[in-house]
């Protein structure tokens, strides 16, 4: 309690820009969230990047710190936790889809005996209420939820603007539930 209470109190000082309680704040709970990033990580050069970067995110954002949604230190695990995402993403490699792959998604389609067994009346439910969408809002959702895009690389694949792709998803989202609720 007098720990969370002193991390409180540091993480304050480091809203008001007081240099001295982010050394402190750095030095108590460093060698914690290290240790939480080399298990994320697998690799301490990349875990001590990461820790850098965050004590950098904390030092700027501390003012944000709110005492009464959480405890320090589950703010700050946050904080390196979404860092270290971030990087794991940044690291992907990524692979652009060719006008081929593009042409054939909007006809994707669960197809053959062992698949139709497999889903059922659902999957014939989810083919049937896909078939109304438009065909942007087809093409979105099959390469964000079979080919695992995301919505910036969809955009990037359709050569659209990122808003349309974005609205194209939520709209086919809530149509396909209304389909399929009916």
């Amino acid at each position: 309690m007098l720990e969370t209470r002193a991390l409180e109190d540091l993480l304050q000082a480091c809203g008001r820009q007081d240099a001295a309680a982010l050394k402190e704040l750095y030095t108590r709970t460093a060698p914690q969230l290290l240790g939480i990033l080399v298990r994320l990580l697998g690799n301490r050069a990349s875990a001590e990047d990461v820790l850098q970067d965050a004590f950098v995110s904390i030092w700027q954002r501390a003012y944000q710190y709110d005492q009464f949604k959480g405890r320090a230190m589950s703010w700050m695990v946050a904080i390196v936790r979404n860092r270290a995402i971030d990087m794991q993403r940044a690291s992907r490699p990524t692979i652009m889809l060719d006008t081929a792959e593009l042409a054939g998604a909007e006809q994707l389609q669960v197809a053959g005996p062992a698949e139709n067994t497999e889903f059922g009346s659902a999957g014939r439910s989810l083919s049937r209420c896909l078939g109304l969408l438009n065909t942007a809002q087809r093409q979105c959702l099959l390469l964000a939820y079979q080919s695992g895009l995301t919505q910036e690389r969809i955009a990037l694949a359709m050569k659209q603007p990122l808003g349309s792709v974005k609205s194209w998803v939520r709209r086919g989202l809530q149509s396909l539930k209304g389909c399929l609720e009916s």
